[in-house]
């Protein structure tokens, strides 16, 4: 029993000796690594993607200016046509018959006014011996009269040749035609409502972007604020409905200087060349419009979020700790926003290592840079330099 005894007794010493020992140490998280880009004002290129939609930068329709059957069709529908090759043939015969009567009125014409101006000649020599002052004015105005009656037939002649050279409908531009409304035979009236065919130029093409008045009056701020330097002439180029992009530049026709009340949008127009006819009237387009050059910071679009709420947020370093930053942005360029407020010059941005990352993390930085591409790629050691 005694031995009994002394056993508890050295168990529960034992024990003491175990409660009384100080706990292990639990091993320390070293901090979080993440990659940092330096954050550095630089100029910017200002660029706005805008809908658009292509139009005609010339339409002609079609119409006669003198009445007659449709003799001939001399054009080929879808064809290029210049300005000055004849499309229509209209019946000349009256129109011809006219020509040939003003010629006749014009020739006798001539010859009462050669023969009214010799006789005031005569007449005019002969006053005081064989002809009196009264004479000589009534040769006058019998000169004079001959001289405006044939002035009303050259007229007439002009007039009747340009009607018959109008029996011969020529196309006002160059362009492409469209198929013939009429057919040979047909009956068309001088000024008639309903065009014989339409003539439209596809090369150059016009290109209307329509700008929202809210984004061209913050335009206008940053240029006047000193924050937007603009180019001198604004340049466009066009992404296709199938996504490519359209290997021509474009320049600004004519800015817009209403609002449409029914988009609240600006039609600014710019014009392409269209060689290859790729681009035709009606067809929908996307513009991108280079406005000119802002300072601001480049933030790749993978190192920043965006809320439920449309806020764009990024985490920078300071103290070692990380900072939820709120980021204004004003586009975008290459893979990257153009950040306009939010950071400052020297800033250690969190551009790698975003995984479950949140305020106030303690971290370590190791410098990283981005490739043309957005991805994140690790700067060289100096050692390595």
């Amino acid at each position: 029993m005694q031995f009994a005894h002394l056993g508890r007794l050295a168990l529960i010493i034992g024990a003491a000796a175990v409660l009384a020992t100080p706990a292990l140490a639990q091993p320390q998280m070293p901090p979080k690594q993440v990659g940092v880009v330096e954050m550095r004002l630089q100029d910017v290129p200002r660029v706005v993607t805008l809908p658009g939609r292509a139009v005609a930068g010339e339409q002609a329709a079609i119409r006669p200016r003198v009445s007659g059957l449709v003799t001939e069709i001399l054009y080929r529908a879808g064809t290029p046509l210049k300005a000055g090759d004849p499309m229509f043939r209209l019946d000349d015969t009256t129109y011809a018959a006219n020509v040939t009567t003003a010629e006749a009125n014009v020739a006798s014409a001539r010859a009462a006014a050669a023969q009214a101006t010799s006789a005031h000649d005569r007449a005019r020599r002969l006053v005081g011996s064989g002809a009196t002052v009264a004479e000589v004015e009534a040769a006058q105005s019998t000169m004079e009269q001959a001289d405006a009656a044939l002035k009303a037939a050259q007229a007439a002649l002009v007039i009747a040749q340009a009607e018959l050279g109008w029996t011969t409908i020529a196309s006002p531009i160059d362009g492409m035609a469209s198929v013939a409304a009429v057919s040979v035979g047909d009956l068309v009236t001088a000024s008639q409502a309903d065009a014989l065919a339409t003539v439209t130029r596809l090369d150059p093409i016009d290109v209307d972007m329509f700008e929202p008045s809210a984004r061209m009056l913050g335009v206008l701020d940053d240029i006047q604020a000193g924050r937007l330097r603009v180019h001198d002439a604004l340049k466009a180029t066009l992404t296709l409905e199938n996504g490519q992009t359209y290997d021509a530049l474009g320049e600004l026709l004519a800015p817009g200087f209403t609002v449409s009340t029914s988009t609240g949008a600006v039609d600014n127009r710019f014009r392409f060349e269209n060689p290859d006819r790729r681009l035709l009237p009606g067809m929908f387009l996307r513009g991108r419009i280079e406005m000119g050059v802002t300072r601001a910071f480049l933030v790749s679009q993978s190192a920043a979020t965006r809320d439920r709420t449309g806020k764009l947020t990024a985490f920078v370093v300071e103290d070692g700790k990380t900072v939820q930053r709120d980021l204004t942005e004003d586009g975008t360029w290459m893979h990257n926003w153009i950040i306009t407020g939010g950071l400052a010059e020297g800033d250690l941005l969190v551009a790698d290592g975003l995984m479950n990352l949140t305020a106030g993390t303690a971290v370590t930085t190791v410098p990283v840079s981005y490739d043309d591409n957005g991805v994140v790629r690790s700067r060289p050691t100096p050692a390595a330099e």
